[in-house]
C-alpha cells in the first residue's frame, strides 16, 4: 500500500535534515542498525513499518528478506532520499501515526529519541500492529551523548546565551519498559547497552547533523 495522506511533521522542533550531510556524517547509523535488524528477523510476506526510516538505507536491507517495508519519517528531505532508493515511504510524524492493524511488525532504529512525547508514539505503534505483532526498536538511552550535552551547555553559558533544553528523549530501560507495559505490550527483551561510536567526520560533523539548532547563536 503506497497511497497515504501526508501529515505535517511536528517532531524535533527546529531540527532540519540534509540528506547529503546525513549520508556523510551519520552513515554509521544504519551500519550499527544491523543487530536490531537481526533481532527483528523480518520474514517474506510480512508487512513491516519502519518508523523514522530516515534515508531508507535500512529499509532497503530489510526488504531483502521478502518483507514489504513501508517507511515513515518526519523529514520530507529524508523521505525523498528513501523514495529515491525505491522505498515505499511517506512523510509522517511519529506522534501522529494513522495506521490501524496493518503491520506484522513495527521497526525503529535510532529514531525514537527524537520523539519527545513517547506515549503518543506508543499509542500509534500499538494501533498499527496486527494481533500478535512485534515492536523492535533501538534508540538512545539514559546517559547517551552526556559529554557532548555538557560541553554544548557550557559553551552556551560561556557566550551568555544560557543553557538550552535538549530535544532528545533518553529514558532508562526500566522506565521505558514500564511505559511499554502501560500501553499493552509484553516486554520480552529490553536493555541499555554502551556503544562507543567512531564518528566519520568527528564531533563537528555530528553536531552539524544532529544538534545544529543549539549552535546557531554561538560564534
Amino acid at each position: 500500500m503506497s497511497a497515504f495522506d501526508t501529515i505535517i511533521p511536528a517532531s524535533a522542533a527546529g531540527q532540519q535534515w540534509n540528506a547529503q550531510d546525513y549520508a556523510i556524517d551519520a552513515g554509521f547509523v544504519p551500519v550499527l542498525g544491523g543487530a536490531i535488524s537481526r533481532l527483528l528477523d523480518p520474514r517474506a510476506g510480512e508487512r513491516i513499518l519502519d518508523l523514522g526510516c530516515g534515508d531508507g538505507v535500512l529499509s532497503t536491507e530489510l526488504a531483502l528478506s521478502g518483507a514489504r517495508i513501508h517507511g515513515v519519517d518526519a523529514s520530507p528531505e529524508l523521505i525523498n532520499a528513501a523514495r529515491a532508493r525505491g522505498v515505499d515511504a511517506q512523510v509522517m510524524d511519529g506522534h501522529a501515526l494513522t495506521f490501524n492493524t496493518e503491520f506484522d511488525a513495527v521497526f525503529s532504529n535510532a529514531a525514537l529519541h527524537w520523539m519527545g512525547t513517547p506515549d503518543r508514539v506508543l499509542e500509534g505503534v500499538r494501533r498499527a500492529l496486527r494481533p500478535g505483532g512485534r515492536f523492535v526498536a533501538e534508540f538512545g538511552g539514559h546517559g547517551n551523548v552526556a559529554t557532548i550535552i555538557s560541553a554544548v551547555q557550557a559553551a552556551r553559558v560561556a557566550h551568555g546565551h544560557g543553557a538550552s533544553a535538549f530535544q532528545w528523549y533518553f529514558p532508562t530501560a526500566d522506565a521505558y519498559a514500564d511505559r511499554l507495559r502501560q500501553h499493552g505490550f509484553q516486554v520480552q527483551l529490553i536493555e541499555c547497552t554502551p556503544r562507543p561510536t567512531a564518528l566519520p567526520t568527528g564531533v563537528a560533523g555530528w553536531l552539524r547533523v544532529f544538534a545544529a539548532p543549539l549552535l546557531d547563536d554561538l560564534p
